[in-house]
């Protein structure tokens, strides 16, 4: 009797609880296919519509297809919660989804806001989540939309198609498409988003003709992808890039006949040599098919459709976006060990052993431009080329020919603030986002020397109350606040400088050390001395025009 006396109390309060703390009512707005209904919060003030629909279910016969316009529907659709992500194996550690469930039919996407009536008229952040393309969605907690709208901004969050789902080519899909190409699936659901957000934020206070698109790794790529498209190079106003863009040797794009010459060879290894057959898969054979190829997606196509050539060839032609670029990367992307393929103590003879390889001709150039001349020298040196190699030379050219191919202003960060420790002694932080458990047997990794990928999201987005993985401090709180209102503020205006901040000048044309802003907990602006690094990594790539 006890027990059931006591679970009646706790459910009792729980109630109460939840009833205190949810301060919502409903609201509703109309836009292009009907009216959609969502949540005001009486304590914010804020308003958030999650979950709308933004293009036809890619399923069936849409599979692989270009996203589609959606139909009109009559009474009101609810989107009060958020909508499913896209299929997706665990890739990165547990990235903490607020969704519901996976499924191809995933092209939703999200809008908070404060405005307090339509006609408001604020600024618009459009944000692409990262994964490199395979895993990733909109509904995580550190590209919550609520602290950034809380600014005066409308903000949406993004889903699109991911790994085979979303970037899969193939001549019978060319064949049947219009414009005769294939691919870039996930990338045109993207720009139908930025279609979506012309015809409907005003019906969310939104000002379609000042729209930032915005995004990190993978996002950050499709970032400069929809700088460089036809299709959406039109649809906003600034763009902001996090580490990473669709440069070789990061997610760079293929031409089309090499990207369906994959597919093929895909399809065939798998058994099936028809899309037929392909399309009449269940999701789950998809997925399983995809998995056990331990395939890193597709590449992204020259499909003469979305993309017409190169990212470097569009900007070397001033086809690109013009409007004004904000972009950087992390003082330590990824540890030394990608790139001495070994833990530390690491030695002269082995760092120097590793560039002859990677550069036989080159190597001493290499050495002079990352030196080793001490065992914390060399981690420090093979940190920043692994980084480099990586992602950040490819968002360096991104920022590079942007200032050389427009008269829009373009402003550098490096964000360095490292992250605090984890809550949980038993996990060690993923690659691209969450958390996983450490390994027992794995030996003991080194301290972090700069500030790891894809640990600023929310930094910059201001969510540090809701990542509760880690201990964070009053210094993360700082340099958070920065890296927000600099944000903010270049997406309210096209420019990151505003009261109380260090001042940020913007790159100029031919100057070898621009300036970058430098961001964390004390952030202040330097001289890029290390341009030459990028400037040797762009010959040895060949991406110099």
């Amino acid at each position: 009797m006890y027990k059931i006396l006591l679970s009646s109390m706790f459910l009792f309060f729980s109630t109460v609880i939840a009833a205190q703390t949810n301060n919502y009512f409903s609201v509703q707005t109309t836009i292009k296919n009907g009216v959609v209904e969502g949540n005001y919060d009486t304590k914010t003030g804020m308003q958030f519509y999650l979950g709308i629909p933004f293009a036809k279910p890619p399923v069936g016969e849409l599979r692989w297809k270009a996203p589609q316009p959606l139909d009109n529907w009559k009474g009101v659709k609810q989107t009060k919660k958020f909508g499913p992500r896209a299929v997706q194996g665990i890739v990165f550690g547990d990235m903490k989804s607020r969704s519901e469930g996976l499924s191809e039919d995933c092209l939703y996407l999200n809008v908070w806001t404060n405005a307090k009536n339509n006609a408001a008229n604020l600024p618009v952040l459009v944000y692409f989540f990262g994964g490199g393309f395979v895993a990733g969605d909109g509904a995580e907690p550190r590209y919550d939309g609520e602290s950034m709208a809380k600014k005066g901004i409308v903000v949406v969050t993004v889903n699109y198609r991911l790994n085979i789902f979303g970037f899969f080519a193939h001549p019978e899909l060319s064949a049947e498409a219009p414009y005769k190409a294939s691919g870039n699936y996930g990338l045109l659901d993207q720009a139908a988003a930025l279609k979506w957000v012309q015809q409907n934020i005003a019906a969310f206070g939104g000002n379609p003709k000042k729209v930032t698109i915005a995004g990190e790794s993978a996002g950050s790529i499709a970032v400069s992808y929809q700088m460089a498209s036809p299709l959406a190079k039109n649809l906003f106003a600034g763009a902001i890039g996090e580490s990473g863009a669709g440069i070789k040797p990061t997610l760079s794009s293929v031409p089309l006949a090499e990207a369906e010459k994959e597919g093929v060879a895909f399809a065939k290894k798998a058994g099936y040599t028809s899309l037929a057959q392909l399309r009449k898969l269940s999701t789950k054979e998809v997925f399983e098919m995809y998995q056990e190829s331990k395939r890193f997606g597709f590449p992204v196509v020259i499909d003469g459709y979305f993309l017409t050539a190169t990212v470097p060839e569009i900007f070397a032609a001033k086809k690109q976006a013009l409007v004004p670029l904000l972009a950087g990367w992390n003082s330590a992307e990824v540890p030394a060990g990608a790139f001495m393929y070994s833990a530390p103590p690491f030695t002269k003879e082995v760092y120097i052993s590793r560039l002859k390889k990677e550069y036989p001709n080159d190597y001493e150039t290499v050495l002079k431009l990352y030196p080793g001349d001490s065992e914390r020298q060399i981690e420090l040196s093979a940190t920043a080329l692994a980084s480099d190699r990586f992602i950040a030379y490819s968002t360096w050219k991104w920022c590079d020919l942007q200032i050389a191919n427009s008269n829009q202003a373009v402003y550098r960060y490096m964000f360095s603030k490292i992250h605090p420790p984890l809550t949980d002694e038993q996990s060690t932080p993923g690659l691209a986002g969450g958390t996983v458990k450490k390994d027992a047997n794995a030996p003991k990794q080194p301290a972090p020397v700069g500030a790891s990928h894809a640990s600023e999201i929310e930094y910059c987005m201001g969510n540090l109350p809701l990542m509760t993985d880690f201990i964070f401090s009053e210094s993360d709180f700082a340099a958070s606040a920065t890296m927000q209102n600099y944000f903010a503020n270049f997406i309210i205006s096209g420019n990151p400088n505003g009261e109380k901040l260090p001042v940020w000048q913007a790159a100029k044309p031919g100057d070898n050390t621009p300036d970058i802003m430098i961001i964390d907990a004390v952030s202040k602006p330097e001289k890029a001395l290390n341009d030459d690094r990028y400037r040797f990594l762009d010959k040895a790539y060949g991406n110099i025009k």
